[in-house]
């Protein structure tokens, strides 16, 4: 009676213990290889994060820059008042006030090569924004493999660790079971969170490309009459 009472004493107390483990125990519990490959993961986390936010602010900051230069492009296009137009553009960095002032550099030239000159300076412009963001392409790639050789290692790890001690007992293998588990599930988190915003971002910037592609034609076609 004793004795089976005190079976489930520590029946329970290795059932508590195991239940109060956090995820930081579990990561250590993965050997040396798993932590160094879930330090990477959480590495590249960080970075697609940085770069997220800083690109998310960046265009969103030039969305709402470029719309106030339209508009006071619009009041002065149409009067012809060719210096406020140069003043706006030479006070506003974004890419609109750009592609305009090169526009305006070439006033007095036939109208194609104006065009011609502004498209240049748009599709610089694009480069800009959407510098970085093809980092975050590159890390929901990325993640997934080193979840990948997490894998194999913990595998590798099982095996190993079986021809030492030949047994197949769950505690013999949990050292490789827990590698592999969590390296996987930590690549394909960074990986989803790295695609969610690559995915997010490039919607942004192609709705600000197809924006500016509309502000110049809608320049050219105010800076016509002045021109004619």
């Amino acid at each position: 009676m004793l004795l089976s009472l005190l079976l489930q004493i520590d029946t329970t107390g290795s059932a508590t213990g195991i239940a109060s483990q956090s995820i930081f125990d579990i990561i250590l519990g993965s050997g040396p290889l798993g932590v160094t490959i879930i330090g990477i993961q959480l590495l590249l986390t960080i970075i697609a994060i940085y770069i997220f936010i800083e690109r998310w602010l960046t265009i969103g900051a030039v969305v709402k820059e470029d719309d106030r230069v339209m508009q006071n492009l619009r009041a002065n296009i149409t009067s012809g008042n060719i210096a406020a137009i140069q003043g706006i553009c030479a006070s506003s960095d974004t890419p609109l006030a750009r592609m305009v002032e090169k526009g305006l550099s070439r006033l007095g030239r036939p109208m194609p090569e104006i065009e011609s000159a502004i498209e240049n300076v748009g599709r610089v412009e694009t480069f800009r924004l959407e510098k970085k963001i093809n980092y975050l392409s590159l890390i929901a790639r990325l993640a997934p493999m080193f979840g990948f050789l997490g894998t194999i290692m913990g595998v590798i790890k099982i095996f190993y660790d079986i021809s030492l001690t030949d047994n197949l007992s769950i505690g013999v293998i949990s050292g490789g079971l827990y590698q592999k588990m969590m390296t996987s599930a930590g690549g394909l988190l960074v990986g989803i969170i790295a695609f969610l915003g690559y995915y997010f971002l490039t919607m942004m910037l192609d709705e600000e490309v197809n924006k500016l592609e509309r502000s110049s034609i809608e320049f050219m076609d105010m800076l016509h009459t002045p021109v004619k």
